[in-house]
């Protein structure tokens, strides 16, 4: 007999439909699972087998092939251990019912029979509504991620019986899921209020995050440049519907999901600088999202920015000014997500103490010139705001009052970014990701602000990429401070965030 079920695969963040073909002929009594599986999903023959006489079923006697179809893709996981066990059942002359050609099957099989949850169910559920599935069976563990898509029916199974009787009957099964969890006070985060003497790194921020501007800070050991980094979090404006599915795909897929539901926060990465180009990229066998793409939408924070591998910082270029990362491999190809904001940290020379108030530098003038070189490289090229932070004097600390509160700077970021998205569109969002052949028609520079602007380009020899980086943080500093066009203060401001530049200079 012959019999299909629906499943599914993850090609990258994707899912990817599987049709899960068996067949019961006679012959010996055999079970092979054909169709590019890796190691888990043969294993499943074993958990499938264990699972259906536990479940009170006959498993059936005689020769049984399952083809997962499309053959081409390799198949990974263990997620389809639940239509592997349907589908065996069916052809064996079970009766399922004719929800089966309808209905997508998910979930990880125990010897006993129960589901367990797995990862990329929302991706996988994606796919299915539009290949026309109306009905999931998930487990219960899984079911509030489910629910993130509209349209299709989710079923809570707690086992292998509670899959065929929604098969049989269309009964759902009652309750809430094993893992329900009642929402509860949020979690506080750091606040910038708690910064004290950094008025200048702080007002950078406000604006890198304002227009999505990557962002290093340059500065000693110990002036804070690591606390003010772990507040960015604080100020992120909220993700749209578009963007908080994408990251829920992402972590679904990576299996950092804290919770069944959208993702209601941006994510925050912070990879040491031990890091390799794979786990910064992605990739493997197959490919799994990296560093990078588990920052989309939110902030990649590279602490000890020159201390990172040369080829990891040479392999960011590509992904920075794209938003993606193609990871190919000999059977397939895949594209992964990773528009991110860049906050970097790094000290001004190797011993970390060029210019520092308190103690001398010990470099000698060749060292201090490679340093640079490394913080000038490509990378460095592409950061459109670069500030200097200052060790704060212990008087001068004990003398100042706290900084901005973290709300109070939400707030304007918020409004900011209402405004860029009004004016660019949901699909640009925010003033960073202003294409060249488009800025000067957004830009909105006053005559004197754009000769102020040319005039400071020409005495600092900056690149284009660099006169396009100063209009595009002049237009944020504008829509902060809710001015329509771009002014000479505006344009001012935005030039006091180039020391890099000013270092090339020295250099």
């Amino acid at each position: 007999m012959f019999a299909v079920a629906r499943g599914s695969a993850l090609l990258g963040i994707s899912g990817m439909p599987v049709a899960v073909e068996t067949v019961v002929s006679r012959g010996l009594p055999s079970f092979d699972i054909v169709g590019l599986p890796d190691a888990a999903v043969r294993e499943s023959r074993e958990r499938v087998r264990a699972a259906v006489r536990n479940s009170g079923y006959d498993f059936p006697a005689g020769r049984i092939t399952v083809n997962l179809a499309p053959a081409s893709i390799r198949k990974v996981g263990v997620g389809l251990d639940l239509p592997v066990a349907v589908s065996v059942l069916a052809a064996g002359g079970s009766v399922i019912g004719t929800r089966l050609p309808r209905t997508l099957l998910i979930g990880e099989l125990s010897l006993g029979g129960a589901l367990r949850a797995v990862r990329g169910v929302l991706p996988s559920c994606v796919a299915a509504l539009r290949d026309g599935i109306n009905a999931v069976v998930v487990p219960r563990s899984n079911v509030r991620e489910a629910e993130c898509v509209n349209g299709i029916t989710v079923v809570p199974a707690a086992d292998l019986e509670d899959a065929l009787a929604f098969l049989r009957s269309g009964r759902i099964p009652r309750g809430r899921p094993a893992t329900w969890v009642e929402p509860g006070e949020p979690v506080p985060q750091s606040d910038f209020s708690d910064v004290i003497g950094q008025q200048t790194a702080v007002r950078a921020l406000e604006i890198s995050v304002a227009g999505g501007h990557n962002l290093i800070m340059v500065g000693p050991p110990g002036s804070g440049k690591t606390m003010l980094a772990m507040r960015v979090p604080s100020i992120l404006p909220p993700m749209t519907a578009s963007e908080a599915l994408e990251v829920t795909c992402i972590q679904s897929v990576a299996g950092i999901l804290p919770r069944g539901g959208l993702a209601s926060e941006r994510p925050m990465r912070a990879p040491h600088h031990s890091v390799s180009v794979l786990g910064m990229l992605g990739g493997g066998n197959p490919p799994a999202p990296g560093e990078i793409t588990l920052a989309h939408n939110g902030v990649l924070y590279m602490d000890e920015f020159c201390e990172f591998p040369s080829a990891v910082l040479e392999a960011l270029r590509g992904p920075m000014e794209e938003g993606v990362i193609t990871v190919a491999r000999s059977r397939l190809q895949v594209t992964f997500p990773c528009r991110f904001m860049l906050i970097a940290s790094a000290n001004p020379c190797p011993c970390g103490h060029l210019g520092d108030s308190t103690r001398p530098c010990v470099c000698g003038p060749e060292q201090v010139r490679r340093y640079r070189k490394r913080l000038l490289g490509p990378v460095g090229e592409r950061i459109d705001i670069q500030v200097e932070v200052s060790r704060v004097d212990h008087e001068d600390l004990a003398r100042a009052s706290p900084g901005p509160r973290s709300c109070d700077i939400l707030a304007r970021v918020t409004e900011a970014r209402a405004v860029q998205m009004s004016r660019l569109g949901e699909a640009v969002r925010c003033n960073a990701a202003i294409g060249p052949g488009e800025i000067e028609k957004t830009a909105g520079l006053t005559a004197a602000a754009r000769r102020l602007l040319l005039d400071a380009t020409e005495a600092l020899s900056l690149p284009v990429r660099a006169y396009h980086k100063l209009i595009r943080v002049s237009r944020t500093i504008a829509d902060i401070e809710g001015s329509e066009p771009v002014l000479p203060p505006h344009v001012e401001e935005a030039l006091q965030y180039r020391v890099l530049d000013v270092f090339a200079q020295e250099g």
